[in-house]
């Protein structure tokens, strides 16, 4: 039985903001580059909703011989070419505007990307007024999902109990956070790639419109 929500807590990537998928291909495309031997379906599952210094690590780990310097070179790399892949194009996932507008409880962003990243995404696609200060990064926090730390450093800061906060994610690592933080995890990754024992205690939208109802229920 869902607990009275106060508060929600939103991942950025994937949940508010169409970023996933052209951030993972320019990793994809960037490790190809580099001689890794993937098809961009294991590197979406590989790197999805994993801090980057973590992917830079495991493609460094594929290749033969690592040059000095090679993972601070390949980050600055995926930074330059995923910013100028979301000014090409950039779109909020279909109803977090109207979600947000009408969302009656506290509500912040809690993200493993740099502040950077989620000011450029939130700002192409509109949604950074409706957030004002309540943007949380992990780097800043010092704490990355699955680590439960980030949302219950966003929930201590909204002021509500982390029994009592909603978390949305479209990641396993954001769903395991949530989980470990003792919130109600309302998931858009599908059931299929969730371990059994994490989607029995998950609820499963299919969108973001489907969220308010179940607000309501709680």
């Amino acid at each position: 039985m869902l607990r009275s929500i106060q508060a929600v807590i939103f991942d950025a990537d994937g949940t508010l903001v169409d970023s996933e998928e052209p951030g993972m291909d320019v990793l994809f495309e960037l490790a190809q580059a580099q001689g890794v031997q993937l098809t961009r379906e294991v590197a979406h599952q590989q790197f999805r909703g994993v801090r980057m210094a973590d992917c830079i690590a495991w493609i460094a780990a594929q290749l033969p011989h690592i040059p000095p310097g090679f993972e601070a070179d390949f980050m600055a790399q995926v930074r330059l070419h995923t910013d100028i892949r979301f000014r090409q194009g950039l779109l909020p996932l279909p109803g977090a505007l109207t979600l947000l507008q009408s969302l009656e409880l506290p509500f912040c962003v809690a993200t493993n990307g740099p502040r950077e990243k989620v000011e450029l995404t939130l700002g192409l696609t509109g949604l950074r007024p409706l957030f004002g200060d309540r943007i949380f990064c992990a780097y800043e926090v010092g704490h990355f999902k699955p680590d439960p730390g980030l949302f219950l450093h966003a929930a201590q800061a909204l002021g509500i109990a982390p029994e009592h906060c909603a978390v949305v994610e479209d990641s396993l690592p954001g769903v395991q956070a949530g989980l470990a933080a003792g919130m109600q995890v309302f998931s858009l990754h599908p059931r299929e790639g969730l371990p059994a024992d994490i989607a029995e205690r998950v609820t499963f939208i299919e969108n973001l419109g489907a969220l308010p109802p179940l607000l309501a229920r709680s």
